[in-house]
């Protein structure tokens, strides 16, 4: 089968204008086919301040209300999505920006209310967590897509999906990208390159040299009992071993300097 490198970028380097352009000129000579997903939460949540609006986050997920989707549909689907388009063609890359509304591409079920705890007064306080609209992923379209890819076309996703009732769903991007990546594993052999500031899952976080060279799913519940993993990196590790499991072919997270995967952690089964 053909290749494709599917790359995700997290907000911090989408949303530095000097990061952006570095990352946008090494992923215009990535050969071959390719595919570009993108976060923007530090955008939305500055734009969302701007306009008098709350931000509320919960277990590192953000309450999406219908004003706070506004924001997240303005700032995603719009101004970060288009202005990489925008760039990318400026690079001879013909790229087109992409919600999951967009063709029914990636569709998704609102998140049910969750049980939380939260420290009240010194006390565990169990309360019910209304995400609002916030999507979680039940299928995505990898034909469609691969009939885009295979005519040249580079698809930039925004973090947005839909529910198939008129309603937009903010998304997390890495889910996005894992997903996008299992449903195309089946047209091409799929290389997910998950980038961020560091060089890649470190052992230490106050050592960057501490990478960890290879992550299966039988060291991660270890490394987070350990306290080695945690925060955001645990639905990243959870997505990219979700990946492999379903056919792509490599998953690894590595920095945006280094789109090629040559270094970095690989994630295996």
């Amino acid at each position: 089968m053909e290749q494709l490198t599917i790359i995700k970028v997290g907000g911090k380097i989408v949303e530095d204008a000097q990061s952006l352009e570095k990352l946008l000129s090494d992923f215009a000579n990535i050969p071959g086919h390719k595919l570009l997903v993108h976060g923007g939460g530090r955008s939305a949540t500055k734009v969302a301040s701007d306009l008098g609006i709350e931000t509320r986050m919960v277990g590192g997920r953000r309450v999406t209300d219908t004003k706070m989707l506004n924001v997240v549909t303005m700032v995603y689907g719009g101004l970060i999505n288009k202005r990489i388009v925008a760039q990318l063609q400026a690079r001879d890359i013909n790229a087109l920006g992409l919600t999951g509304a967009d063709m029914n591409v990636i569709h998704s079920v609102r998140r049910k209310p969750v049980l939380v705890k939260a420290e009240v007064s010194g006390l565990d306080i169990d309360h019910m967590v209304d995400y609002g609209y916030v999507g979680d992923v039940d299928s995505c379209d990898g034909e469609m897509l691969s009939i885009l890819i295979k005519k040249g076309i580079v698809p930039v996703m925004a973090p947005l999906t839909h529910d198939g009732q008129g309603h937009l769903l903010n998304t997390n991007a890495d889910t996005i990208a894992g997903e996008t990546a299992k449903a195309l594993a089946n047209y091409f052999d799929v290389t997910l390159v998950y980038c961020f500031e560091k060089k890649g899952v470190l052992m230490n976080e106050d050592d960057d040299e501490s990478v960890i060279p290879q992550i299966t799913s039988s060291d991660f519940g270890q490394l987070v009992t350990d306290g080695v993993i945690s925060g955001g990196m645990i639905p990243k590790i959870d997505n990219a071993l979700s990946a492999c499991k379903a056919g792509v072919k490599q998953v690894i997270i590595t920095q945006m300097t280094d789109l090629a995967g040559k270094e970095g952690t690989v994630i295996k089964m």
